[in-house]
């Protein structure tokens, strides 16, 4: 197994390259305007820092988000054209996931991303691999009583620490792309059949038609 795991949902631009036992070379740059300006050569550094070939890649993974429309697909389009050309698997995997893998934890804890407009894409779990509920998009002090206390790790509740109180500094903070890819491989070697790669939006695109527009066609 080689899995290239891609995940644009967040600011961080993530590429990593798995064996099924390690990450054998990970990029993480965390910049929320240049997804498709960093992902290509992300790819092709982690290839030339493993001393890899593209055409080695037996498995792709991508982070579904949810994230904003402009950023997640970015690395979901990417991911879907390398398993085309490579015709090889693309799988999918909640980037929430990653975050909470990655992390660690063996209690109960929250993950939160920002969703910018003052919002939150978050979900719980029980440990580190084992999430228990849908993904979803809130503001803040919305879900103050459900987050309070709660330990929480990821951008979002950093962003929002009078809300999610129990926020783990420690924690990673931004999406991984090496994380993502050890889960993966995680649920493959144990025979799990992981998600389509289909975005998890939640949410209408930012650029929207007016709703007053005015089509001209020519005579």
């Amino acid at each position: 197994m080689l899995l290239l795991a891609l995940d644009t949902a967040t600011p961080a631009v993530t590429v990593a390259l798995h064996d099924g036992a390690r990450v054998l070379a990970e990029s993480r740059q965390v910049d929320a305007r240049r997804h498709g300006e960093l992902l290509l050569p992300a790819v092709d550094r982690v290839l030339a820092e493993a001393g890899l070939k593209l055409d080695a890649v037996s498995d792709i993974v991508v982070g579904v988000g949810p994230g904003p429309y402009t950023g997640l697909r970015v690395g979901l389009v990417t991911a879907a054209t390398f398993g085309a050309v490579l015709d090889v698997p693309v799988h999918g995997l909640c980037s929430l996931d990653g975050l909470a893998y990655a992390s660690g934890l063996t209690e109960p804890f929250v993950v939160a991303t920002d969703a910018r407009r003052k919002e939150v894409y978050w979900a719980r779990y029980a440990d580190a691999r084992t999430r228990l509920t849908e993904p979803s998009v809130d503001r803040p002090a919305d879900i103050a009583d459900q987050v309070a206390g709660v330990p929480a790790v990821g951008a979002g509740a950093l962003l929002y620490d009078t809300v999610f109180t129990g926020v783990r500094r420690e924690a990673p903070e931004h999406q991984s792309a090496g994380a993502l890819a050890a889960l993966a491989a995680e649920k493959l070697a144990a025979g799990e059949e992981l998600p389509a790669p289909r975005p998890l939006y939640l949410r209408r695109p930012d650029a929207q038609v007016p709703a007053n527009y005015k089509v001209v066609t020519p005579k």
